[in-house]
């Protein structure tokens, strides 16, 4: 008797390829630069989101796509900072994929925006498989989580455009070591910015700002 693999997991990549295209293709027209921020939970993303579109703001048209499995919450702390947001519910998926954020796009004014910044859900292995159409890959780590993490989790910080450090101002009462974790990201992502910043105080910012326009100003000369 013959038996029959059918792969699942590759049928379902193949049409969440096709759905990021698609996402892909509407960034393009509308000229947005697309931004996936990734960690695990409790690093800062969303406290990251309040401060870099409370200052990016002042320059750029901002807004802010949110995932989390329930509640509004970071949406509405994100919506605080005067920004375009809308909350994506994933229920038990443990990360976004391209259907979702195709969803969430009909609620926001992509036309009115040039950078949309897509905060996955709080998880540093799931969302790594998934295309959502971005331009840029952003990973967060807080040095309350440990300098082993880009070993532990090779894969989401491979495909790493930039790696940040938040809560440098714990620095004084944890134990990491912030230079082995620069000589682990250069064994994951040798190529990917290192920005060190607090959230809290926003000591280290500035660097993360100026990245941020200079990747838009790329864009926009791309467009021209």
């Amino acid at each position: 008797m013959s038996t029959k693999v059918i792969t699942i997991d590759t049928q379902i990549l193949k049409k969440n390829d096709i759905t990021a295209n698609e996402n892909r293709e509407l960034f393009k027209q509308h000229r947005v630069l697309a931004i996936n921020v990734l960690s695990s939970p409790g690093s800062g993303k969303t406290t990251l989101m309040v401060r870099t579109c409370g200052t990016l703001k002042e320059k750029l048209r901002v807004a802010v796509s949110v995932g989390d499995l329930q509640t509004e919450a970071d949406a509405l702390r994100i919506a605080g900072a005067g920004v375009p947001v809308v909350q994506i519910n994933t229920g038990t998926a443990c990360h976004l994929d391209a259907h979702m954020v195709q969803l969430s796009l009909k609620a926001l004014p992509l036309a009115a925006t040039d950078i949309l910044f897509i905060e996955n859900v709080g998880n540093l292995v799931c969302p790594a498989n998934f295309d959502i159409g971005e331009h840029l890959k952003v990973v967060l780590l807080s040095v309350a989580e440990g300098e082993e993490k880009p070993l532990k989790y090779p894969p989401i910080f491979q495909h790493a455009d930039c790696v940040c450090i938040n809560k440098t101002d714990l620095l004084p009462y944890v134990d990491f070591n912030v230079n082995q974790c620069r000589e682990n990201l250069k064994r994951i992502c040798p190529n990917a910015p290192v920005f060190e910043f607090s959230c809290k105080n926003g000591e280290g910012l500035s660097a993360w700002h100026d990245w941020l326009l200079d990747k838009w100003a790329a864009l926009a000369g791309e467009a021209c």
